[in-house]
């Protein structure tokens, strides 16, 4: 590790590339955080602004880059629905070519590289839980798969550079991850809910809220990131990285009701189209080869991610990059 001297994270202004930036510059690394701010927010990384180590650049990786870098971490993409369908033509860009000139970028520089894949790439799993070896259950033409299909493409690219030009690959898939700057309009169940909950709005459940999701803390969540890509045996993966603890989304629900002590009730929508009914890790793998698995439950993890939106909520000029919190936004409970 210690002949590391830049890494690069993409999307590092997101929810989870700006704990990753932090967390990399806590081990004493050079950090370039690279965003376009499509999804991302400066005020994520606001905090790191000072640190001599830390450098923000503005830029989309559809476009190519010419960066010295020992190490990238490919977070780039939008990755909340209302996000991914808003443009999905621009999504599977960002996915497919944003992957190639990465791997382009990793090429030139003998770089190792990351690319955080998704549990998506699972479908509507007729597996449960899931593992590795499983293939996956992805409509091609649905209006996930934007997301779905450009995250599957960009692992096979990843593994066709590594079998061509012996790059050094490693692909995580990434469940359902809640935490600490998760964006007020990210259109995901966990801070829907909150938001909601702390509002005192309805929660918007949708279809009977029987389906599942397993929840990861974020800090729980890049440990493993950071597990893989520090692991010194080259070994690619997938590896699967979440909390392999499963809930019902009115389980979710109700436990955010409680635990805010809200006045809402719980209103049922529709489900969307091709929405998973079970989703849940088989973490085997990353015990074995990271000796990573979760630490943090989701009593705790809830208490620290509804006291960061109470501060949003309670913040007169509360605004992310965007603009104010809108009072509805919300998307599907995925």
């Amino acid at each position: 590790m210690v002949n590391v001297k830049n890494i690069l994270v993409t999307g590092g202004a997101g929810f989870l590339g700006s704990h990753l930036c932090k967390v990399l510059l806590e081990k004493n690394y050079k950090v370039l955080a690279l965003d376009n701010l499509y999804t991302g927010r400066f005020v994520n990384i606001e905090p790191l602004i000072k640190n001599e180590n830390f450098h923000f650049i503005k830029h989309d990786i559809i476009k190519p880059i010419n960066l010295d870098v020992d190490w990238i971490f490919n977070l780039a993409c939008p990755a909340s629905p209302p996000h991914y369908q808003k443009d999905p033509i621009y999504t599977t860009k960002t996915s497919i070519i944003g992957s190639m000139n990465l791997l382009e970028l990793a090429k030139k520089n003998k770089s190792r590289i990351l690319h955080a894949s998704t549990s998506e790439v699972y479908g509507d799993p007729l597996q449960h839980p899931q593992k590795e070896n499983y293939r996956g259950n992805v409509n091609s033409i649905g209006i996930r798969s934007c997301y779905d299909e450009g995250k599957r493409c960009a692992e096979s690219l990843f593994f066709d550079y590594n079998r061509m030009y012996d790059i050094d690959i490693r692909v995580v898939r990434i469940f359902n991850t809640y935490g600490p700057n998760m964006d007020p309009q990210d259109g995901r169940v966990v801070s829907n809910f909150i938001i909601q909950a702390l509002r005192n709005e309805p929660l918007t459940v949708y279809g009977d809220g029987s389906q599942t999701r397993s929840f990861c803390y974020v800090s729980d969540l890049i440990d493993g990131i950071v597990k893989m890509m520090e692991l010194e045996d080259k070994f690619c993966g997938p590896v699967n990285l979440g909390n392999p603890q499963e809930y019902t989304i009115l389980d979710l629900a109700n436990f955010i009701l409680k635990s805010t002590s809200s006045n809402s009730n719980i209103i049922f929508e529709k489900l969307p189209a091709d929405d998973p009914t079970k989703r849940c890790p088989d973490i085997s793998l990353a015990k074995e080869k990271l000796g990573w698995e979760p630490k943090i439950g989701l009593k705790k993890g809830l208490k620290d991610t509804i006291s960061y939106f109470k501060r949003l909520l309670n913040n007169e000029n509360c605004c992310c990059s965007r603009g104010q919190i809108p009072r509805s936004s919300f998307g599907p409970s995925t």
